[in-house]
């Protein structure tokens, strides 16, 4: 497939200002790398940003929602209703998203891409049904190849329309949204999902063990389809999965940076990645999923994330509570003095 828009170039860091940036990292008043991470953090995103002055004061979330088919063979601990049930708390901002957007001060849209059970309009809620959620993955494809790159679409606009955002998380909610991430991520990896499945929402040893035979059923039946990301993202994925492959695809044309979250986030990065190499310079990773197949994707990524708390919620809650962390990044990195300015003895050549 050749011509679509994902396939444009993806915007390139500021060379110059992430040397300016390493610079004055080594004229900080500090032993060099006694911030470790933090400054790091510091300097890509003032190259990203093409800043001195790198700054979080505008994160934008966005949270796709979407029902999965798949949920008919029994792999969520909670019915398929619970997704619109959700969307519900979100309007009426009771939501842990929700509750973390307000603390941060951040832009939050969300946005329902399909649900098999649909709801009245919600206030804060952007209804855009693509369709009345995904195909069941083990018997059928879940998404046409045009419901796919529709949902990828709307992941897009999402990002175009965050024009003073200075960092995008895309969140998601659906319920058994991670079987088809662990089959997708599966695919990716070419791994059985015996190494990827994992509780999920809370399933117990048994429920988990049904999962993986219901997933690799699904691997089997689309085996012939799998080779293309693009191919096993609609075989395999979500509608909002797939926006937020969109979204991120999107922001690496667009130089903006990405906070990811947890599990579904990452399998959703890697599918972008793997169609676009280049947006993953965009992606900063947020935390360690308690999910097992994170490990795997965040590997195969070179991802190290900020934070291991054992979360599991999704929404873009990991990557909201690390926002706190670019922050502080960028307010040492900006406020502190040097060794000239406070008249303090540099270290001297051994």
């Amino acid at each position: 497939m050749s011509g679509y828009w994902w396939q444009a170039p993806v915007a390139q860091w500021h060379q110059a200002v992430m040397r300016s940036a390493q610079q004055r990292q080594a004229e900080l008043t500090k032993p060099a790398g006694a911030l470790g991470r933090l400054e790091d953090l510091a300097i890509q995103l003032a190259a990203m940003q093409g800043s001195n002055q790198p700054s979080i004061m505008a994160p934008w979330i966005c949270v796709f929602a979407a029902d999965h088919g798949v949920v008919a063979e029994g792999v969520s601990a909670y019915p398929q209703a619970v997704t619109g049930e959700m969307l519900r708390n979100f309007s009426e901002g009771g939501a842990a998203i929700c509750v973390l957007a307000r603390y941060l001060q951040a832009t939050l849209r969300v946005m329902d891409l399909g649900l098999a059970i649909p709801t009245a309009p919600l206030t804060g809620v952007e209804h855009r049904p693509i369709a009345a959620g995904t195909g069941n993955l083990s018997r059928c494809a879940a998404m046409s190849d045009e419901h796919c790159l529709t949902a990828m679409q709307a992941g897009r606009e999402a990002v175009l329309a965050a024009e003073s955002a200075d960092l995008f998380i895309g969140g998601e909610m659906g319920i058994g949204n991670s079987t088809s991430a662990t089959a997708l991520a599966s695919a990716l990896l070419d791994l059985p999902a015996a190494r990827l499945v994992g509780p999920g929402a809370g399933l117990d040893a048994a429920g988990i063990e049904h999962k993986r035979k219901v997933i690799e059923r699904g691997l089997k039946h689309h085996a012939a389809r799998l080779q293309d990301p693009l191919s096993a993202l609609a075989c395999l994925g979500g509608l909002e999965i797939a926006a937020l492959v969109g979204a991120y695809l999107a922001a690496g044309q667009r130089g903006l940076p990405v906070l990811v979250d947890g599990y579904i986030s990452s399998v959703a990065a890697l599918c972008a990645a793997r169609l676009s190499p280049g947006c993953r310079d965009w992606m900063l990773f947020s935390h360690r999923s308690a999910e097992p197949g994170h490990a795997l994707v965040l590997q195969a990524l070179n991802a190290t994330p900020l934070l291991d708390l054992g979360m599991r919620l999704g929404e873009g809650s990991g990557a909201a509570v690390a926002v706190p962390l670019l922050r502080a990044a960028c307010a040492l990195h900006n406020q502190m003095a040097t060794f000239a300015q406070a008249a303090v003895s540099a270290r001297q050549p051994c």
